[in-house]
């Protein structure tokens, strides 16, 4: 919600993590959007690889970012990462610019762009309690945290498996489970259907669902109408790049 005309006599001030609010002179509490992009885009060599873009999400809701392939969404995910800067434009996570080498910010958002990175030597429930033990969850915390997400994503009957040794529809439920195994408080997917059949692609849509009912905050790159429909409150149209634009 915006209030006009009231800005200059907000005290802005965060509470635990990525709460953001602003308070105006009657003490009413104003909630900021914990991600805020305006006008962002990125352009290498001359060429436009997203087109200025403005677009915020709030806590507890989920954004679909669509668009034919080619027209930047992951590359926009990335820019929302921290992974890539942007030419031009602006954006705040959680009231941080996205910085991957600041604690505080990697804390916050949690993102899965492409295939996680595995230890071969380590079964697929070893990498998700070493993963949540990581991000400062106690060890009891992070073997009860693994066994819940293994039973939540289907796949208890792998968890002594290695990852080498899934079928690329098992690998997506593996790695959606591996990075929803730490906390935050935004989390970026790109096509998180990517190799599951319908059945599956609707369970992780309950999973994420029910992410963003209890005050998470999700932004997605989908082409699955049905996903995008049981997730997401909003949804962003990314332009495709103007034809002459490339080579």
């Amino acid at each position: 919600m915006y209030i006009v005309g009231f800005s200059q006599a907000y005290a802005q001030r965060v509470r635990g993590g990525c709460y953001i609010e602003n308070v105006d002179l009657l003490g009413k509490r104003v909630m900021n959007p914990l991600v805020s992009a305006s006008e962002l885009g990125v352009s290498f060599d001359g060429q436009t690889l997203v087109s200025p873009t403005s677009f915020h999400v709030d806590e507890g809701e989920a954004l679909a970012v669509l668009g034919p392939n080619g027209a930047g969404k992951t590359t926009l995910l990335r820019l929302v990462s921290g992974r890539l800067r942007p030419s031009t434009g602006t954006i705040t996570v959680c009231g941080m610019a996205p910085n991957e080498k600041s604690p505080k910010f990697r804390a916050a958002v949690a993102a899965l762009l492409g295939s996680p990175p595995t230890a071969s030597n380590l079964t697929v429930r070893e990498h998700l309690t070493l993963v949540a033990a990581s991000w400062n969850a106690g060890a009891d915390v992070a073997a009860a945290r693994s066994e819940f997400l293994l039973e939540q994503f289907g796949i208890t009957r792998l968890a002594l498996r290695y990852p080498h040794e899934l079928s690329t529809g098992q690998s997506q439920l593996f790695a959606l489970a591996l990075t929803l195994s730490r906390s935050f408080d935004v989390l970026l997917l790109d096509e998180p259907e990517q190799r599951l059949d319908a059945q599956r692609v609707h369970l992780v849509g309950q999973i994420l669902r029910s992410l963003v009912l209890h005050g998470k905050t999700i932004i997605m790159a989908s082409h699955n109408a049905d996903l995008v429909d049981q997730v997401c409150d909003r949804q962003l149209e990314v332009r495709e790049v103007a034809s002459d634009n490339l080579t």
